[in-house]
């Protein structure tokens, strides 16, 4: 439930985060000896009062266990379904199905420390034909200084939030840093903070800087819940609806992804629900990546983000052919990511969880939803994006007294709440998928960044500068990145070199089959 006191997970090992959220999506607790987390430590990994190794290592690890629990059980069925056609008794198949379900042998996955802080940090460390990534930030934003004393984090990494603040400010498309820092100096920081955020039509995304104690204060804070995943069952039950059994199930056969034949359907931007899609594909399924043509892209961000996915564009606001195409794909998936404003895609093409689910559309969807502030609260229906979650909520403070140079705020090393959510709503996913399988009905499942945010803050900072000092510098470029780590692939648009998954999985596939490519360039189809 949420609640304005921090649970105290200060003692907690990446081993212990583990258990904890396992725990409270109520998966089998004997999966849990099936993890191995090669370079474990209890002090920092990477420059930081924060400790976002053991968010890094925990939360991959979550979602490949997550992905074996589901292969598990899908070996189990099959295995019963082959013995259970020879048998005569009923009663004594169901009895070993049940045992089975309980009891199944979840293959060994291991996640070291050092590769998980690196997948990280992916989305920054790829070349393409050797060349690096550009960066996807604009030349407006960041932090600015407001008429009260106070501070604004500006977002303008899509043209379009860039476009709204200078309308905000009445300013023109061509304006400058140094005029968005004169105009910013009129407001007050939450003033502005509010006005970005009734803006209506023209979009700004902008936030006050705060303190923990600011933040704490905040109804939204209170109205964030202790549990960064949030399960929820979805409109009237329905019967247990597995993934359909591997094609074989014999020890001797080709190795497959955990996920093979599930299908996927991202509707998402930017980092965190991408990553969701990418590590779903990691395991094996068919991830289908719908973007608009209408909306604005990253392609810094996409090539990395894209791996493992096939890509379509539709354009559901301005084409009823394509929104039909849509309602198709969603009555044949079995997982929807969306990563929209909270709200939009009910309000403005009825596609809330509640409308798919119906019979008519898809009575056993998986709905997914990365938000920056989650279901709860006053916020919860506002934008918002990993820096400007960490400068709302007080981290950017904390850093910056903890690091000790007089800095007013002081980001994290990496996306670290985008990616961490990123993983924990594929870990969500998968809980849902289980509880379909055993269970049935249809599931909602919910992460957000603020709520990420409160775990890694509840599992307490490195005093003082002691997060910073004697600890390798966050890799910065790929040059920094051990080869053991990187793979060489053929793109559309050159050779890549980028950071491999960092979960395996005993005796499974684990890896990306599509490479980055055009957006749009596929069918809408599903592969099986």
């Amino acid at each position: 439930m949420p609640s304005n006191t921090l649970p105290n997970r200060t003692s907690f090992s990446a081993a212990d985060i583990i258990h904890d959220i396992w725990t409270s999506l109520q998966l089998p607790p004997h999966a849990l000896s099936s993890i191995s987390l090669p370079d474990q430590q209890p002090g920092p990994a990477t420059p930081s009062s924060f400790k976002i190794g053991h968010l890094a290592q925990s939360s991959i690890a979550l979602s490949a266990l997550a992905a074996s629990l589901v292969h598990s059980h899908q070996r189990s069925q099959s295995s019963l379904s082959s013995s259970s056609s020879s048998s005569s008794s009923p009663s004594s198949s169901s009895s070993s199905s049940s045992s089975t379900t309980t009891t199944a042998t979840i293959p060994r996955v291991t996640v070291p420390l050092r590769h998980a802080l690196l997948e990280f940090q992916s989305e920054r460390l790829y070349t393409i034909n050797s060349s690096p990534p550009e960066s996807s930030w604009g030349s407006i934003g960041g932090l600015h200084a407001t008429l009260d004393g106070g501070h604004v984090r500006i977002h303008d990494v899509l043209p379009n939030h860039a476009l709204g603040a200078l309308s905000l400010l009445s300013l023109p498309p061509t304006a400058t840093r140094h005029d968005v820092a004169r105009q910013v100096l009129r407001w007050n920081a939450v003033d502005l903070e509010t006005a970005a955020a009734e803006r209506g039509s023209s979009i700004a995304v902008i936030y006050a800087l705060r303190s923990y104690d600011e933040w704490d204060a905040h109804p939204q804070a209170a109205a964030t819940p202790d549990d960064p995943i949030i399960l929820r069952p979805l409109g009237p039950a329905t019967p247990p609806n597995p993934l359909p059994p591997p094609i074989s199930s014999s020890p001797s056969a080709i190795p497959t992804g955990c996920l093979k034949g599930l299908r996927v359907l991202e509707m998402s931007r930017v980092i965190a629900a991408p990553v969701a899609g990418r590590c779903l594909a990691a395991h094996g399924a068919d991830v289908l990546w719908v973007t608009s043509p209408s909306l604005p892209s990253i392609p810094p961000l996409d090539k990395d983000l894209s791996r493992g996915k096939r890509t379509i564009q539709l354009d559901i606001r301005n084409n009823p052919s394509d929104k039909q195409t849509l309602l198709n794909l969603l009555r044949t998936c079995d997982v929807f990511i969306q990563s929209y404003r909270p709200g939009s895609l009910a309000a403005h093409h009825g596609l809330s969880p509640q409308d798919v689910q119906q019979q008519d559309i898809n009575p056993h969807i998986i709905y997914a939803n990365l938000s920056a502030f989650g279901p709860y609260g006053p916020w919860a229906t506002r934008r918002g994006f990993d820096s400007l979650v960490q400068t709302c909520s007080g981290m950017n403070v904390s850093e910056a007294a903890h690091f000790g140079a007089g800095e007013t705020a002081r980001a994290l090393p990496c996306q670290a709440l985008d990616h961490a959510a990123g993983y924990l709503l594929a870990t969500g996913i998968l809980a849902a998928l289980h509880r379909r399988t055993t269970e049935g009905g249809s599931w909602v499942v919910d992460v957000s960044l603020a709520g990420v945010g409160k775990y890694l803050r509840s599992l307490g900072q490195y005093p003082d500068r002691t997060g910073f000092e004697g600890v390798a510098d966050a890799a910065m470029t790929q040059r920094d990145v051990p080869g053991e780590f990187l793979e060489t692939r053929e793109t559309a648009f050159g050779r890549m070199v980028a950071v491999r998954h960092s979960a395996s999985v005993e005796g499974c596939e684990v890896g990306w089959g599509e490479m980055p490519k055009p957006l749009g360039s596929d069918e809408a189809r599903w592969l099986e």
